[in-house]
């Protein structure tokens, strides 16, 4: 069966102009999991992609679409959003949403589409009319929904997990801004506080420049794909666009690249660096995120590890500041805004003014027992959600398993009892 006969493709969508709707960016879907749901609503002004809940968004431009940027939308009946989307939508009687998903995501489907890709570098973009003749498998619903069942199973668990996460990071944003932000530490009721550029601080608290803080700051590199003369050490490189993943414990999609030995040297990454990005944003999306590479998280790295070209390794002084205090704090200011005023744009993309923000951006150092104290639980909380991560790393790779057994039919399910 034709995939233009198993589902509709790009259905047409009513949406009212100047009406406010669901809204999902690129950005929203992140490869290798199942579900995407809106952070925003958006007036509709027309030239936008359109669906509607449990429909299957596909990413038709590069890179996206070979990062696996494919997901089914969870949230209203009707949305809309990036142009660079081709939608799936169940046929009644024909198809099942969920198991349509799960083809779409599969070889079947996506390695035809990467495939049919054309145009300027850099901007391929699958073509439409060669998915919509893509054969597919022609399982009565009944299998779909068994197959679905199984999937899905994991894809739950999963999603559990990043719910975990989500409470887990805004704790320890929400400890961070009531001891640091508000003052409410513990002892804070006995504290004397004095007047600092920064207002009024603990007694025997510090402010100072976060690059006075810092023992050891270098920019990343990007390396080479193959191995020669030159290029001959093995590293992970960390970019931006792996700092949100990373977050939630996961960094198997770092791509491993050869570097030379002596660009190699003084980047390597160690327990408690931070990644931060000071180049490549663009509107929308500010430059300036952070990532703290933990031990659990740096663990998982089974080579070197640098960061890439666009961002910056900080290792904090840790005799002046711990790690995690600096990382919050980086993320606090990006949350709120602040950190937009180190930007600078040209051309289109989003670059950072470092040095000035080395010297200008003023933190507080807190005393030695409150760092500690803060420490041990901020270690805790993300020291849970590497570990979190890392179990959906290991969901995603059995489901990925299974998947291209269960849509060829290798693994047949017509007799299996699903619960």
């Amino acid at each position: 069966m034709k995939l233009n006969d198993f589902c509709y493709i790009n259905p047409a969508e009513q949406l009212n102009r100047n009406e406010e709707y669901e809204f999902i960016e690129m950005a929203d879907l992140t490869p290798g999991d199942r579900y995407v749901f809106s952070k925003q609503k958006k007036i509709f002004n027309g030239s936008f992609s359109k669906f509607s809940n449990k429909d299957t968004l596909m990413a038709k431009i590069t890179p996206c679409l070979e990062n696996g940027k494919i997901s089914q939308y969870i949230g209203e009946n009707k949305a809309f959003g990036s142009t660079e989307f081709n939608i799936f939508r169940e046929k009644e009687n024909v198809s099942n949403a969920d198991y349509l998903y799960y083809l779409v995501s599969s070889t079947i489907v996506k390695e035809p589409a990467i495939k049919s890709m054309s145009g300027a570098t850099g901007r391929q973009r699958s073509n439409l009319d060669e998915i919509k003749q893509i054969n597919v498998p022609d399982f009565n619903i009944a299998i779909q929904e068994k197959i679905a069942k199984i999937l899905s199973n994991y894809d739950d668990l999963i999603e559990n997990n990043n719910k975990r996460i989500k409470i887990l990071e805004e704790m320890a944003q929400k400890i961070y801004k009531e001891w640091f932000v508000d003052f409410k530490f513990p002892g804070h009721d006995v504290a004397t506080f004095k007047q600092t550029n920064l207002g009024i601080i603990p007694t025997d608290w510090d402010c100072k420049p976060i690059g006075e803080l810092l023992k050891h700051k270098i920019g990343g590199g990007w390396g080479n794909e193959e191995k020669d003369q030159k290029y001959t050490e093995r590293a992970y490189v960390i970019r931006g666009t792996d700092i949100p993943y990373g977050r939630e414990g996961n960094i198997q999609n770092c791509p491993l690249r050869y570097h030379t030995s002596s660009n190699i040297k003084t980047r390597l990454l160690q327990t408690n660096d931070i990644v931060f990005e000071v180049s490549g944003g663009s509107k929308g999306q500010p430059v300036g995120r952070a990532l703290l590479l933990n031990k659990n998280l740096f663990n998982q790295f089974k080579d070197n590890v640098i960061c890439a070209s666009f961002c910056k390794l900080l290792r904090t002084d840790v005799e002046q500041i711990v790690p995690e205090l600096l990382y919050l704090h980086l993320l606090n200011i990006y949350n709120n805004g602040e950190i937009e005023k180190y930007q600078t744009q040209s051309t289109g993309i989003i670059n950072f003014k470092f040095t000035f923000f080395l010297e200008s951006e003023q933190i507080l150092v807190p005393s030695t027992d409150i760092q500690e104290l803060f420490k041990k639980i901020a270690v805790l909380i993300f020291d849970e959600i590497s570990l979190l991560g890392y179990k959906n790393q290991t969901l995603k790779q059995t489901r990925d398993l299974l998947l291209p057994r269960l849509i060829s039919d290798e693994i047949n399910v017509e007799n299996m009892e699903i619960s």
